[in-house]
C-alpha cells in the first residue's frame, strides 16, 4: 500500500515519520510520560511535516487578514507561499507543498503532532478524502490570543494519518454493565485488585515497589497473573511504532 505525495511546489516540506521523543516529556523525572504507551504510540502513528524556515507569526487579535503578521527569520524566496493569513479571524494557514493520493476507501487525518504543546495557538485537525480529491489541502492553526509566536526551522507544522473512516458510519455504540460481561468484568476485577495493591506499596515506599516503578501490563501486553493463565495475551501488541519514510518514486 502507497501513500503517494505529489509536491506542487520546488521547495516543498519535508516529511519524516512521526517521532517519539517530545520535549515536555523529557522534563519529567526519569522521563515518566515516555511509560504511558498511548502518548507514544500517538507520536510515531504517522507523519510529520517540518517547516522549511524559522519564522515568527504576530496576531493583534483583530479579525482582517492584515492582523496577523508573518516574519521568517531569514529572508526566504518562498516564504509567503508557504505562511499566510488566508481565512482570517487569527487563522494562521500553512501550505504543505504536496498533494497527496490514498487507496480506494482510505482518507488523511490531518492535524498537529500529537502531544506536540505550543503556547498561544492551537492546531485546527482535519479529516481530508484524499482517495479522490484532485487537488492540495492546507493546514490551519488558530491563535488562542493576541502576542507573538514561533516555529522553528525543522519543527513539525502538521501531522498525518490515514483512516478508513466510512465504516465508521455503521458503529453502532452500546452502552452496557459491566456484569453483562463476567469475563470482562472479571479480567478487570483483577487488574483493578493488582493496581490498588501496587499503588499502595508505593505509597509505602516498599523498596520492591519503588525499584519496579509502574506496571507494565499494557506496556508489555500481558494481563495480570490471576488471569494469565486463563486469557491468551495479545498476539500483535505494539509498544514501538517505526513508520516508513518518503522514498522517490517513479
Amino acid at each position: 500500500m502507497d501513500l503517494e505525495c505529489y509536491p506542487t511546489s520546488n521547495r516543498m516540506a519535508e516529511i519524516v515519520a512521526g517521532r517519539p521523543s517530545r520535549a515536555w516529556m523529557d522534563y519529567f523525572m526519569e522521563r515518566h510520560p515516555y511509560r504511558c504507551l498511548p502518548l507514544s504510540m500517538a507520536n510515531t502513528t504517522g507523519w510529520e511535516l517540518l517547516c522549511p524556515m524559522g519564522f515568527t507569526a504576530e496576531w493583534d487579535g483583530n479579525i482582517y487578514q492584515e492582523s496577523i503578521k508573518l516574519t521568517p527569520d531569514v529572508p526566504h524566496p518562498d516564504f509567503h507561499e508557504f505562511a499566510k493569513s488566508h481565512f482570517s479571524h487569527g487563522v494562521l494557514t500553512l501550505h504543505t507543498g504536496y498533494l497527496f493520493k490514498t487507496p480506494p476507501g482510505w482518507s488523511m487525518w490531518v492535524m498537529g503532532s500529537p502531544n506536540h504543546i505550543k503556547d498561544g495557538i492551537q492546531a485546527l485537525s482535519g479529516l481530508v478524502e484524499t482517495d479522490w480529491l484532485p487537488f492540495p489541502f492546507t493546514m490551519n492553526w488558530l491563535f488562542t490570543r493576541p502576542g507573538k509566536i514561533r516555529f522553528e526551522k525543522n519543527e513539525p507544522f502538521c501531522f498525518i494519518t490515514l483512516v478508513q473512516d466510512k465504516i465508521l458510519e455503521s458503529v453502532q455504540p452500546v452502552i452496557r454493565s459491566l456484569n453483562s460481561n463476567p469475563e470482562l468484568d472479571g479480567q478487570y476485577g483483577a487488574w483493578h485488585k493488582q493496581r490498588a495493591e501496587f499503588n499502595k506499596r508505593i505509597f509505602k515506599r516498599d523498596p520492591e515497589a519503588v525499584k519496579e516503578a509502574w506496571q507494565r501490563f499494557y506496556f508489555k501486553g500481558e494481563f495480570p497473573e490471576e488471569i494469565a493463565d486463563k486469557v491468551e495475551a495479545p498476539a500483535d501488541h505494539v509498544n514501538k511504532r517505526r513508520l516508513k519514510s518518503p522514498r522517490l518514486g517513479r
